[in-house]
């Protein structure tokens, strides 16, 4: 008796972990991230908007989904994932295969908008894995909001 109350309890407790985990994001999760943080911009203005896009424990980071702001000329403004960057130029930055995907990023935001894969270090698991990533222009602004996921 006592060993099928110990399995009742263990098959329980495996039911009630497994609703603990996490889902990876997925890009529809991506594009919707990035279309809120529009939104966010246009209700509050940039500055609050920046400051809350870098803000690691804020709404705009999720998992290993994060805002970042980028100026069409490669300067980031915002990096939920990594606030030490802002400031930096990245136009001529490369992803580890030599792709300059922020020269891409720049073209689809100008093109109002679109998909961008790179390779980049994931913040959760520290390695570096395939990202695909929304672009999407500011209106109004020289500037644009990335979200991507980890493929």
């Amino acid at each position: 008796m006592k060993r099928i109350v110990v399995s009742t309890l263990l098959v329980a407790l495996l039911f009630s972990a497994s609703a603990f985990v996490v889902q990876a994001a997925t890009p529809d999760d991506a594009k919707a991230f990035a279309e809120k943080a529009v939104a966010y911009w246009k209700a509050n203005g940039k500055e609050k908007a920046v400051a809350e896009f870098n803000n690691p424990k804020g709404q705009f980071v999720k998992g290993d989904m994060y805002i970042v702001i980028q100026g069409f000329d490669g300067v980031l403004l915002a990096n939920g994932g990594n606030p030490a960057l802002v400031g930096q130029n990245h136009l001529e930055l490369k992803d580890p295969n030599g792709k300059q995907f922020v020269k891409e990023m720049v073209e689809a935001a100008k093109k109002g908008g679109g998909w961008v894969t790179y390779s980049w270090t994931n913040p959760v698991t520290k390695k570096i894995g395939t990202k695909k990533a929304w672009i999407k222009q500011i209106e109004g602004e020289q500037a644009y909001v990335n979200c991507g996921v980890f493929q």
